[in-house]
């Protein structure tokens, strides 16, 4: 089997369900292919996630588009020390380019503040932080990049789309001190069991996606287990984190049905009834 082949359609969900969190721009075909065959599996909604300014002008243009897409628009926590430093090696795999100070990074925000009004948009991310690719110089860029994000979605209505990459406690620290918007997801959950208590007490929702099929992901699979049920989401992160046994193929929202299957199993019960909390807890966490 081709490693750059797709995965086959599972079968179809029971009861529709959305995918909270997906990069359609990122993925092989048509949107309009793409959400064809979500919907032969009852995905019939996404939640189509900007990473730069560029990116989060399509989603808001694509969910403008087509009904069942709504877009979050941001800029990722890799993209805010890129704009102000810039990144002439490469460290971050997204092109080099030259540094264009705080101003650059104000210039950007705003323009996310703006996408962030329009009333397809209903989320402010993806945004946080990450440690994982961004070294001690770009965490002041990032963190100030986070604190603008959680204003802005406080300010317009929108739920605030939270990418934490080895940077947990930062993550809340910040999100408490600032305030939390009303509606906080953090995106492709990657905490542990202490850490998803501490979010269910905060009412922050937890989006779980292909990872927590992982062999090695047993620390993903206890924090679902005690994530409260009406705090959960499913997400693809397509075209990334292929739930197995498709690991390391193209990732596409038809797929959620094979996470959600291995969610059922976790939670201990049965998938149309986490399905059916997962399609309400999406649309109240995203407010359409």
């Amino acid at each position: 089997m081709s490693r750059t082949e797709a995965p086959p359609l599972p079968e179809p969900l029971g009861v529709p369900v959305a995918d909270s969190h997906t990069h359609l721009d990122m993925q092989d075909g048509t949107v309009e292919e793409g959400l064809a065959r979500a919907a032969a599996v009852n995905v019939t909604t996404v939640i189509q996630v900007g990473c730069d300014v560029k990116g989060s002008r399509w989603a808001a243009e694509t969910a403008a588009a087509h009904p069942s897409v709504h877009a979050a628009v941001a800029l990722h926590p890799n993209e805010a020390p890129r704009i102000v430093h810039g990144d002439p090696d490469n460290w971050s795999r997204q092109g080099a380019r030259e540094g264009g100070g705080t101003a650059a990074l104000h210039e950007a925000l705003a323009e996310i503040d703006a996408l962030a009004a329009l009333d397809h948009v209903r989320g402010v991310g993806e945004t946080g932080l990450d440690y994982f690719r961004t070294g001690p110089e770009g965490m002041a860029a990032q963190e100030e990049s986070f604190r603008a994000h959680i204003e802005i979605a406080k300010r317009h209505g929108k739920a605030l789309v939270i990418h934490d990459r080895e940077a947990h406690a930062d993550v809340l620290r910040i999100l408490a001190d600032a305030g939390a918007p009303e509606r906080t997801v953090f995106h492709c959950y990657s905490g542990d069991a202490d850490m998803a208590r501490i979010c269910a007490d905060a009412g922050y929702f937890m989006s779980f996606a292909g990872n927590m099929t992982f062999k090695n992901a047993q620390p993903l699979r206890d924090a679902l287990a005690v994530a409260p049920l009406e705090l959960v989401l499913v997400e693809t992160d397509a075209p990334f984190l292929t739930p197995a046994p498709y690991r390391g193929r193209p990732n596409a929202p038809y797929l959620i049905p094979v996470t959600l299957r291995a969610m059922a199993e976790v939670k201990g019960v049965d998938e149309d009834t986490l399905a059916s909390a997962i399609a309400g807890n999406t649309a109240r966490a995203f407010d359409y």
